[in-house]
C-alpha cells in the first residue's frame, strides 16, 4: 500500500484520507487537493493492481485488505492533535467503514469522520436479481461500465489498456460483492452520507441508512447527478466536505 499528499500541509487542521471506488487510483481524488486547502490535507490511499502499481496482485476480499491498510496507515493515521476524516466513494466508502470498525477492535485511534460517498449503508442487501459484475463475461462487464458513465470510452474502446485494466476491476468488484456485513456497535465518530439525486445503482434511501452505523452526529448529503457526482460537481462536494469538518476540528 502507498500514498500520496499532492499538496503536503502538516499545518492543517484537519487530514482527509480518501479512499478509490473500484478500478480507480489516485487521480480520481487529485483535483480535490487544492479545493479543500489550507483547511484540510489530502491523502489518497494507491490500492495494489492500478498507476504505478499496477503490476502488484490487486487484493480480492475486504477481510485481506482492512488489515493490511490498518498496518501500513500507521503513520498516516498518527495526525497528534489534528483532526482525522476518512473519505470513501463507492467501494471507498466501503473499505473506510469496515477499516474504522477494524481500528476500533483493535484500539487504535479511529476518524473523526467518516464521509461515505455513493455506496449504500454495508447492511443493506443487493436487491433482487442483481448481478454480480466481477462474474460476468468480458462483454458484458464492459456494457456494465458503459452504463455507469465513469470510465472514459478511449479506454473501454482500447484493447491493451483493457486487458490490464479488467482484473483489477474484478477483483474490486469481488471484495465488494463477497462482503458479509456482521453488526457492530454503531460507531462513536460522526457520518455524513453522500449521494447522487439520479444514481439508479445507489437510490437515496440506501445512502440514508448509514444512519444507522453512528452514534455521533449524521448527515445526508444529496448532490445533482448520477453514480460518478463527483467528476460532474467536485468544486461543490468540496465546499460541502469542509462544511462538514468543523465541528471537530481542533
Amino acid at each position: 500500500m502507498n500514498l500520496l499528499t499532492p499538496l503536503e500541509n502538516p499545518d492543517a487542521p484537519v487530514r482527509v484520507v480518501c479512499f478509490p471506488n473500484a478500478g480507480s487510483g489516485a487521480a480520481g481524488y487529485r483535483a480535490f487537493a487544492p479545493l479543500l486547502a489550507p483547511a484540510a490535507e489530502l491523502t489518497v490511499v494507491r490500492l495494489p493492481g492500478r498507476e504505478a502499481r499496477i503490476g502488484e496482485e490487486p487484493h480480492r476480499k475486504l477481510t485481506e485488505l482492512v488489515p493490511r491498510l490498518a498496518e501500513e496507515l500507521e503513520e498516516c493515521l498518527d495526525v497528534g492533535t489534528r483532526g482525522l476524516a476518512f473519505f470513501g466513494h463507492s467501494m471507498g466508502a466501503l473499505v473506510a467503514f469496515e477499516l474504522a470498525r477494524h481500528l476500533r477492535r483493535t484500539g487504535r485511534r479511529l476518524p473523526d469522520r467518516i464521509i461515505a460517498s455513493g455506496r449504500p449503508a454495508p447492511h443493506v442487501p443487493y436487491p433482487p436479481g442483481y448481478e454480480f459484475v466481477h462474474r460476468l463475461p468480458e462483454e458484458q462487464l464492459i456494457r456494465r461500465l458503459r452504463g455507469y458513465q465513469g470510465t472514459p470510452e478511449e479506454l473501454l474502446a482500447d484493447t491493451d489498456l483493457l486487458r490490464m485494466f479488467l482484473p483489477t476491476l474484478r477483483a474490486d468488484f469481488e471484495v465488494v460483492e463477497t462482503y458479509e456485513y456482521y453488526p457492530e456497535l454503531p460507531l462513536p465518530c460522526g457520518i455524513s452520507a453522500y449521494g447522487g439525486m439520479s444514481d439508479e445503482e445507489v437510490p437515496p434511501a440506501t445512502v440514508a441508512s448509514w444512519a444507522e452505523h453512528t452514534s455521533g452526529a449524521f448527515r445526508l448529503r444529496l448532490f445533482d447527478g448520477g453514480h460518478f457526482y463527483l467528476e460532474e460537481s467536485r468544486a461543490h462536494v468540496a465546499r460541502v466536505v469542509l462544511e462538514d469538518l468543523p465541528s471537530w476540528v481542533p
